[in-house]
């Protein structure tokens, strides 16, 4: 998604820059060309040498230096973005962007640009509530301009409250969103579930499973990132929100269901990545089960929990995973048929490296007919990658036969 494409970062003057400069690492590290512009405030609080050294590019910081020794100037710099980010936006380049004053490298390159442009703003509380903030805000959304929210938090003034920049992870996840606007699966409606689910005891015990959530997070990532309409129903994880996507949590499987039923309409597709409990207590305590008053022992009868691939109807198509620990394929292939699916991911999750709670997968995709694709380890964002290949494919329109128009 990031390999070389150009991103124009933009950095103000907030004390908030050191977290840019860890920004422009990343989307290098990601393969990314980041040229770096900054306002003559920004380079007040942190030196342009440690973004040129984290980039291995020019930094941009006098629009009336003489071109630099790559031959760019801020008109070179826009027709070359993919995407513009400015992070952190102070409230001053907002106001200038909204007005559309032109007068430093930056606001040069954003008003000469027909890239996407994101803003992630960082500053005090009064100042990002205050209605003139907000106005320009609102003028910037209305021309297609992509703000991330400010975080809540500790400010560098030792106050509390609205206006922290946003963390590294939910700016990438933007920027990739905004990237994959024009993907293969745009247009499309992707329904994920993902994580375990907990069937109460009583208020303090649960039946659960080892489910991190990672492998169903990975696949929502990946179809965000090819321009989908995302839905991420995920049972408790420690994950941290995917920017772009909508987040539905539940916790048990009854909850899962009704929240995937309510979900699925108007979807091209269902993948239940989530590891849903097959069984619950058939009756739930409203107090906690002392150990003593059950004598040391305890007998719970279980009932089994909703099967919502095979009970959810609908007319996109239905991906399922299958968490095996022995004759995999035989039993991923049964379950292919017992719901009715259009594709499978089948793995071992004895495996160390493959499985639950861990970043790697080796796993084999069941399409129709029973062919199936075995792939070598690899990270689970590679793993979904490779799925939605599949996926995008499956949900490309058919041609229309020979000899007919409409």
């Amino acid at each position: 998604m990031l390999t070389n494409k150009t991103i124009v970062l933009g950095v103000t003057g907030s004390v908030a820059c050191y977290k840019a400069a860890d920004l422009a690492c990343k989307l290098t590290q990601a393969g990314a060309k980041v040229d770096v512009v900054m306002t003559d405030s920004a380079a007040k609080f942190i030196n342009p040498l440690t973004f040129r050294s984290l980039t291995g590019r020019t930094v941009f910081t006098d629009m009336w230096d003489t071109l630099s020794a790559s031959g760019v100037d801020h008109i070179a710099l826009a027709e070359a973005a993919d995407v513009v980010v400015i992070a952190p936006a102070t409230a001053n380049v907002i106001a200038e962007l909204a007005a559309g004053i032109a007068g430093d490298s930056l606001t040069c390159t954003v008003l000469a640009t027909l890239a996407p442009v994101i803003i992630a703003p960082a500053m005090h509380t009064g100042m990002w509530r205050n209605s003139i903030t907000q106005e320009n805000v609102a003028k910037l959304k209305n021309r297609n301009f992509t703000f991330i929210e400010p975080g809540y938090g500790y400010l560098a003034s030792g106050c509390i409250g609205e206006g922290r920049l946003a963390d590294i992870y939910t700016i990438m996840g933007t920027v990739r969103q905004v990237l994959g606007r024009t993907g293969n699966l745009a247009g499309k409606k992707i329904v994920v579930t993902a994580g375990g689910t907990r069937e109460p005891i009583d208020p303090v015990r649960f039946l659960g499973n080892r489910s991190s959530g990672k492998m169903g997070h990975a696949v929502a990532e990946a179809a965000r990132d090819r321009g989908a309409k995302v839905v991420l129903i995920t049972g408790p994880t420690v994950l941290p929100d995917l920017a772009g996507v909508d987040i539905v949590r539940v916790q048990t499987a009854v909850q899962m269901k009704q929240a995937v039923a309510k979900a699925v309409a108007g979807s091209d597709a269902l993948i239940m990545a989530a590891a849903v409990a097959d069984f619950q207590p058939q009756t739930t305590s409203a107090q906690k089960i002392k150990k003593a008053a059950a004598g040391g022992k305890m007998t719970l009868p279980l009932v089994a929990t909703p099967d919502i691939l095979t009970e959810t109807k609908g007319r996109f198509l239905k991906v399922g995973f299958a968490a095996e620990t022995e004759d995999i394929l035989e039993n991923a292939k049964e379950k292919m048929r017992n719901k009715q699916l259009d594709l499978i991911v089948a793995n071992d999750v004895t495996a160390p490296d493959s499985g639950f709670e861990v970043d790697t997968n080796r796993v084999s995709i069941i399409g129709p007919d029973s062919r199936t694709e075995d792939l070598p380890l690899m990270t689970k964002k590679e793993v979904a990658d490779r799925l939605m290949d599949r996926i995008a494919v499956m949900l490309k329109p058919k041609p229309a036969p020979k000899g007919h128009t409409h």
